[in-house]
Order: C-alpha cells, then structure tokens, then sequence
C-alpha cells in the first residue's frame, strides 16, 4: 500500500520528549535514588525520555543494579540502550552510558562509538514509530576534553542524519554551549528547538529574569545551557521548559513538545 504524501489535511503528531543527565541515580544529598528518578520522570509524562550517564551493574555508586532495565520497568516503557563504556571485569561485566526510554514502538536501535580520547563516547540512534510517521531520535553525551574532539564528535553525529531521514532529532548533554564554534556542523543541519519553540518557560524558577534561558547546570544555581535538543526541518516545536528535580541530578531535565510531520 502506498503511503499518502504528506500535505495540509495532515496535521503533525506531537510527542513529547525529555533529556536528562541523571549523573547515575545520585543526587544532591549523594543518595543514589532510583524510585525518586521515576516518580519524576513519571510526573512528565513523556513520550521519549533519553537519559545520560546511565549504569548497568557499574559497581559500588549505584548499588551495581541495571539502572536503564529498572527505570523502563517502573515506568512501562520500552528501552534502548547505548553504552559508552563497556568492560568485563571479573566480577561480570559493567557498562556506562545512554538510554531511550519509549512508550512508544522502538522500530531502529543503533550504537556509534564517537571520536576522541579519555573517556569513551557514543551516540545512541533509533527511530520510533508514530501513528502516521516515524521519528528519528539520537541520543549522546560530549566529551569535556577539548573543543577540537567535540567538533569531530559532532560531525560525525550529522553525519548519521541523512536526507532520506526527515523528521529527526538530537539531544543529550553537549558540555558546552548551542552556540558554540564547534557545533557548527550541527547547526548547518539542525535547529536549536529552544529557540524555535513558541512558548518557553523554566519552571525551576531561580531567578525570574532567567525564566526563558533554559540553563540547566549546574542543578543548584544554574547558568549553563549544555543539555539540549536539536530538530531537523521536519519537525516543530510547540514549548520546551526546564524544570526542577529536587535536587535529584546535577543536571536538570529539558522538555520539549515536538510536531512531527506525518506521512513521511
């Protein structure tokens, strides 16, 4: 059966997704608190959530338990996994990492290992099944070391967009600013979803005269806007917020409500 090209009596799905540097469960009273991530991550009531600095069965920091499978679990959603490092030790084998959580149908999931030194990076790709479209989302976490090895990062992160793939999305933790030099292989391809949303707001609400700023690092007194979303032509965004976690990260989550074009 053929698919209807896409045209105005077709209006854009929305999906709501959540980026969110968990730091490994632990949060600002260094207690590592999984039920507290998921009643949070539950509380927005996401259709996408990707999560960075993920552990699986790490060690000691957070209780050696597979964070990604507990979290899909506790919030019924289908998981991806996208590990950084991955290591065998002789007490069984331990990763580190990216995850997608959906509600959802995962259709596509695959792992790129990224360019650089220190430690390892990698980008987690997948397309999700809309009711009458796909999106592709990729998922990743720069590096700290330099902004050299994050512009290679970040070319070879455009490059696993294609043409044939319209509707797609970038997210994660680029330890540095959307403005930045090296991103600029990024924004010849993309588009900062915080700066083309219709509404914006964040709703952690330190400071009122930052409430459309979208910092979200550090936690405590945020000034920096290092976790973001980026957007191919493809799709729009209705409203990004950033909001509070009760000290749950060092990092603060993002959301944003997407509209995807159908049909493609």
């Amino acid at each position: 059966m053929t698919k209807p090209a896409p045209g105005p009596d077709q209006p854009p799905i929305p999906v709501r997704l959540v980026t969110f540097n968990i730091h490994h469960g632990v949060g600002a009273d260094a207690r590592h608190d999984l039920p507290r991530l998921a009643t949070l991550l539950a509380s927005v009531d996401a259709d996408v959530i990707c999560l960075q600095e993920v552990d699986r069965h790490y060690g000691p920091r957070s209780e050696d338990v597979d964070q990604a499978l507990l979290l899909s679990r506790a919030l019924d959603m289908q998981l991806a996994w996208g590990p950084a490092i991955d290591e065998q030790r002789p007490g069984g084998r331990r990763q580190y990492g990216n995850a997608l959580l959906s509600r959802l149908p995962i259709l596509i999931s695959d792992v790129y290992r990224l360019p650089g030194g220190g430690e390892p990076r990698s980008a987690l790709r997948t397309m999700v099944e809309l009711d009458g479209g796909a999106l592709w989302v990729t998922a990743t976490h720069l590096t700290t070391r330099s902004a050299e090895e994050r512009g290679a990062q970040v070319a070879a992160l455009a490059a696993l967009h294609t043409e044939s793939m319209e509707t797609g999305v970038l997210v994660g933790d680029f330890n540095t600013a959307p403005d930045a030099p090296e991103l600029d292989a990024l924004r010849q391809r993309f588009t900062d979803a915080w700066r083309l949303a219709r509404a914006r707001d964040d709703q952690a609400g330190w400071r009122f005269w930052q409430s459309d700023a979208g910092h979200t690092h550090p936690a405590r007194s945020p000034h920096r806007r290092i976790d973001q979303v980026w957007v191919s032509p493809g799709v729009a965004v209705a409203g990004a917020h950033v909001i509070d976690v009760a000290g749950a990260s060092d990092h603060l989550p993002v959301v944003v409500d997407l509209e995807v074009r159908s049909g493609v």
